[in-house]
């Protein structure tokens, strides 16, 4: 694949961008995801499947059921591929863009 069109690839999946897809196939290191694009194909690695604990292929998502999950890479050779995550502090980190570091201290400032 040209450089050119790696680099509109990287555009419309964006590094730190929740992008759906489907899930197209089961492997033993992780799953493939279908993005509507006939060009790349989304990879989820088991290892970004969940935070802590342990992950096995038996808990992966049913083939062709829908999947949202983070942009974290890419893949630029032969293989044409966007890394995924779905990890559940990426995908926070992707659906909630906070100013400022979060604290545990919930009460408000004295008026």
């Amino acid at each position: 694949m040209s450089e050119q069109l790696w680099n509109e690839i990287k555009s419309k999946y964006r590094l730190g961008e929740l992008i759906h897809g489907t899930v197209e196939h089961h492997a033993p290191f992780g799953i493939f995801v279908s993005l509507d694009d006939e060009t790349v194909r989304g990879l989820v690695q088991i290892t970004d499947f969940v935070d802590s604990g342990d992950m096995t292929p038996e808990m992966y998502p049913d083939i062709g059921s829908p999947i949202g999950a983070v942009v974290v890479g890419y893949t630029e050779d032969d293989r044409n591929q966007i890394w995924l995550s779905v990890k559940p502090s990426v995908l926070q980190k992707a659906l909630v863009q906070l100013k400022v570091p979060a604290t545990s201290d919930r009460s408000l400032p004295a008026a």
